[in-house]
């Protein structure tokens, strides 16, 4: 729609325009609405000049049989247009929902200071507002031309009169948009700092209760709160003065055209019903633009949504590839990297890994050591496609899946299988021999068969029901879902105890066994038997690599490897 005045062709405007048949179904019946509001004018005109003076019973029945039928019809069209706005919200949802859901997960993923639910609130926002009673005012503006002309046809004055308030009341609106831009925007920053920070203590409510935090924090947050609730009453002041300057225009235009219509009985040029006719008119005729006097925060709300919208979805396309990476093809084949730089999403600090060069085989087992800080789990989240490339080339490996174990295990709300197969369901049903199969790689199998039901038990929000070590293992086997080519596992066994340790180490053998490429940071020395090579990473570089017996032996050959190894 053109009121939001985005030159861009985005994924959002051409949703909008794919439905134009709709748009313009429903700008044909807001037309006939608009001109069936004449209806108790002409009807009212009719009785008071044509009844009144003729004293006809059946004059009277005809005229309000007539009425009768065109209020049907405007009821009609009015419904329709409503069914009609109803069907494009949910047409332009299902067209646009997927691709906002993915875009806002993927800026989640690399943007981890980003407001999460900011999409969602803002399409929710823009969907209603494009499907109610705001575009509605836009569609019945250009009618009101229809009784200004009507006003014209009962005396050029009142046409004059009319066209005179007019002007006052979109003058009006003029100003109230100028002058609540900067209010509201401001509202709406203050607004989500505010929910943000508690989203965040919200969602580490046991911390904070467990170490008397909950009263600074709380401050805080009322400190927030109450800026924004300052820039809501500032708002809110404003767009009441606006509101009371429109209704006092509407109540000297109702005075107004009274006493001209007066004016024009006296001399002799107007009826008396006439007068009453154009009173009702010119009520109508301003009535789209006090319309938009009331729906025009809305638009401004809707206005800042879309263009929220139209850069998110213009920063992450759907089927984008991450920056910097290059899919190999034919054979499976090594992750390559040269030169490789990243640093944290939204281009605001300086680079976390250095020009590394690598090498990642598959069948082999590669694992990465550093002091915290030194970008492991940097590393990590880019081999897995959670973050871009800053810089230099990375070629990955003709691979048909990856699997991911982020330092920071996070289960969903949902059974045990459906977590594992990744949340894969298929008519309400997941995979059971893939389930079972990654279960049983991670080593999980039999643990999950003594949980109360099994693969179908909850495991609530966030894996609450579980132990750490539960849910780290299930995070595993999800890993392993569907035996991807490469598997990156960022201290998967932090929180394992010996038997789960075991069973890791088995899993470990039997992924390189089967020609997966795997790469593991770890503060544990177990796997280091199992391991093909060994990086050292320090302050973003790759101070060694190689063959694993081979770094360990210069590790050892300094003074700083003590340091260098796992504990």
């Amino acid at each position: 729609m053109s009121i939001f005045r985005n030159p861009p062709r985005d994924e959002i405007a051409q949703a909008v325009r794919a439905q134009r048949r709709a748009w313009i179904v429903v700008i044909l019946f807001s037309m006939v609405v608009s001109v069936l509001l004449l209806t108790p004018t002409l009807y009212m005109l009719q009785v008071y000049d044509r009844v009144m003076v003729s004293r006809s019973e059946l004059t009277l029945l005809a005229v309000s049989l007539i009425a009768l039928f065109l209020f049907v019809a405007m009821g009609f069209a009015d419904a329709m247009r409503a069914r009609l706005l109803v069907r494009l919200g949910a047409r332009l949802d299902a067209t646009l929902g997927p691709s906002i859901c993915s875009a806002a997960f993927a800026r989640s993923a690399r943007e981890p200071e980003a407001q999460r639910a900011q999409p969602f609130t803002d399409w929710t926002e823009l969907r209603q507002f494009l499907t109610g009673p705001g575009i509605l005012a836009f569609c019945d503006l250009p009618w009101a031309l229809v009784y200004v002309a009507a006003l014209f046809l009962l005396h050029p004055l009142l046409g004059v009169v009319a066209i005179g308030f007019a002007l006052v009341q979109a003058a009006l609106a003029w100003l109230g948009q100028r002058r609540t831009i900067a209010p509201a925007q401001a509202l709406s920053q203050a607004q989500a700092e505010s929910n943000s920070y508690l989203q965040g203590k919200l969602r580490n409510a046991e911390a904070v209760e467990a170490l008397g935090m909950a009263s600074p924090l709380r401050q805080r947050w009322l400190g927030l709160h109450a800026r924004a609730a300052e820039r809501h009453v500032a708002l809110q002041g404003l767009t009441h003065r606006i509101t009371a300057w429109s209704k006092y225009v509407r109540y000297a235009q109702q005075t107004a055209s009274l006493a001209v219509g007066a004016i024009l009985v006296i001399q002799g040029e107007l009826t008396p019903g006439a007068m009453i006719a154009a009173n009702v008119l010119m009520a109508r005729a301003l009535a789209p633009i006090d319309q938009l006097v009331g729906v025009w925060r809305g638009l401004l709300g809707a206005r800042a949504a879309y263009r929220r919208l139209a850069k998110l979805l213009a920063d992450y396309p759907a089927g984008a590839s991450t920056h910097g990476v290059r899919k190999a093809s034919g054979l499976i084949g090594p992750v390559v990297a040269r030169g490789l730089r990243v640093a944290p999403p939204g281009g605001r600090a300086q680079d976390i890994l250095h020009g590394l060069d690598f090498t990642l085989q598959p069948g082999t087992l590669t694992v990465v050591l550093g002091a915290s800080g030194s970008g492991k789990s940097t590393l990590a989240r880019v081999l897995a496609g959670a973050w871009p490339v800053t810089g230099g080339d990375l070629v990955m490996g003709s691979l048909h899946a990856a699997g991911y174990l982020p330092q920071e295990t996070a289960l969903f709300n949902g059974t045990v299988a459906e977590n594992i197969a990744r949340f894969q369901v298929v008519n309400g049903v997941v995979d059971a021999s893939l389930v079972v199969a990654a279960a049983q790689a991670a080593g999980l199998h039999d643990m999950v068969l003594r949980l109360p039901k099994g693969y179908d038990t909850p495991v609530g929000e966030g894996g609450r029901s579980l132990s750490g070590g539960q849910r780290q293992r299930i995070a595993l086997a999800r890993a392993l879902y569907g035996e991807p080519d490469l598997v990156v596992l960022d201290e998967p066994n932090s929180h394992l105890d010996d038997a789960g340790e075991a069973a890791l180490l088995q899993t470990l053998r039997k992924l390189t066994a089967r020609g997966a490429t795997v790469l593991l940071i770890t503060h544990r020395a177990g796997a280091l038997a199992l391991a093909d090579q060994l990086w050292v990473l320090h302050e973003g570089h790759l101070r060694e690599q190689g063959p694993r017996d081979a770094v360990l032996a210069q590790l050892r050959s300094v003074s700083a490897a003590p340091q260098a190894l796992p504990a």
